[in-house]
């Protein structure tokens, strides 16, 4: 059974295009949200960055990873629909969590988010996979840009370093330049958004985001997780995030002590009857 959020045509919108909004994802979880956030932003965990350089206007704070140390992000996820709306749209039978993700941009801050795709980041692959990029604020202009099937190209997008603007990787052949997805005429989609909207995207999803030229804060909640087929890959390199002492060989399922599982539909549908 579908959840209630859903219809058949976001399912097979999200399977199609590789992005879809959900809306109203985590309008329930607003005030914990805000809460965890400005205490991630007092308290930044080891991987907090500031990702403006030197006489660029505004601030860009982001920080991943801290679900086991802000409480308010461990409730979110373990309470909100956002796993069972994960499973409906990835067509999977249990969700793992991979990771939390904090992005603000304050007023003026006119640097928009690179074009890139999560996936190659990562340590992981599979059909499976969706991101949720939920905005605690109205965006109206800052707003998260999708590029439509991008998650079906035969080559991934080369990972680059949003400050240096350098390779991730040393083997750059092996991936397709960073398009330009305005000028190059492609499907990009993005919406107006209220607080709790969600956008789902796959890992392989091309996306950025535009800056944030309004007056208002544009504070956003992201959560990463994983479907029945996504297994650990090597990179050639460290990942991001980097998971030290893993201890995973390739092909394995995550290891479920550190990305736990937060919803199985068997166990759903057994409680229902």
């Amino acid at each position: 059974m579908t959840h209630p959020l859903l219809t058949q045509g976001h399912i097979d919108a999200y399977q199609r295009d590789g992005v879809v909004l959900v809306k109203g994802l985590f309008a329930d979880h607003l005030d914990t949200l805000r809460a965890g956030i400005a205490r991630n932003m007092e308290e930044p965990g080891e991987y907090a960055a500031e990702n403006l350089k030197a006489g660029e206007g505004g601030r860009f704070f982001d920080d991943y990873c801290n679900w086991q140390r802000i409480p308010e992000f461990e409730q979110v996820i373990r309470t909100s629909p956002a796993a069972a709306v994960a499973a409906d749209l990835m067509g999977s039978e249990r969700v793992q969590l991979f990771h939390d993700h904090v992005l603000v941009k304050e007023p003026g801050t006119s640097k928009p988010t690179p074009w890139h795709q999560d996936g190659p980041y990562y340590f992981v692959e599979g059909t499976q996979t969706v991101s949720f990029w939920s905005p605690l604020d109205p965006v109206r202009g800052a707003s998260l840009r999708c590029v439509a099937g991008s998650h079906r190209w035969d080559r991934p997008v080369l990972p680059t370093r949003w400050l240096a603007e350098t390779s991730f990787y040393p083997n750059e052949e092996d991936y397709r330049p960073v398009p330009d997805p305005d000028a190059e005429g492609m499907d990009v989609r993005e919406w107006e958004m209220e607080p709790g909207d969600a956008v789902a995207f796959h890992y392989m999803t091309l996306h950025g985001a535009r800056g944030n030229e309004t007056t208002a804060r544009r504070r956003a909640f992201s959560l990463r997780l994983l479907g029945d087929d996504a297994r650990y890959v090597e990179r050639p390199g460290p990942t991001s995030p980097p998971f030290p002492g893993h201890g995973m060989a390739a092909g394995q399922v995550l290891r479920e002590d550190w990305f736990p599982v937060i919803h199985e539909r068997s166990a759903q549908v057994a409680k229902a009857g």
